[in-house]
């Protein structure tokens, strides 16, 4: 069983007074909660905009945890499954998700469809209703990248309006 506050390492780089790179943090990311009791979600890092401002002295792994990124920004998160979890249904984000599943095995729950997903596969999402089960005999850990993403959807749309 995974701990409420995960042991995941964070190695964030930067640059010191010389312009030299230099390791600006490495310790256990701290920013994470749990949105349902068999899963924890910790935030990386966060961009708000586009291009990515790589010399604020800000640390943003420690911005607000569970939003979807800003217009033009991004967000990065390691999520952890519990076998058995029950996820709160179907749910979509305005953006492309980079998927990297890290360990243990998931269901990727969609509308009409469900794919198993073992370490080493990457699902990108593109804005697609979807849930995370953990059917398996041992925790899932992916990590998730989310980018700002278009359209903006309120409510329901057609198919149609969803064809590549």
């Amino acid at each position: 069983m995974f701990n409420t506050k995960p042991d995941i390492r964070r190695i964030v780089t930067s640059h010191d007074a010389d312009g030299q790179s230099v390791v600006w943090i490495d310790g256990v990311a701290t920013n994470s909660k749990r949105p349902t009791s068999k899963t924890t979600t910790t935030l990386i890092w966060a961009t708000n905009e586009t291009p990515a401002d790589f010399l604020s002295g800000n640390d943003s792994g420690e911005q607000e945890l569970g939003v979807p990124p800003p217009a033009s920004g991004s967000r990065f998160s390691v999520v952890e499954f519990e076998v058995g979890n029950e996820p709160h249904g179907l749910h979509r984000t305005d953006s492309i998700d980079y998927v990297i599943c890290l360990a243990g095995e998931l269901e990727l729950v969609l509308d009409s469809q469900t794919v198993r997903v073992r370490p080493g596969d990457i699902v990108v999402q593109r804005g697609t209703r979807h849930a995370w089960i953990n059917r398996g005999t041992v925790p899932a850990r992916i990590a998730v990248v989310l980018i700002d993403g278009k359209p903006k959807r309120i409510g329901s749309l057609s198919g149609a309006q969803f064809a590549p």
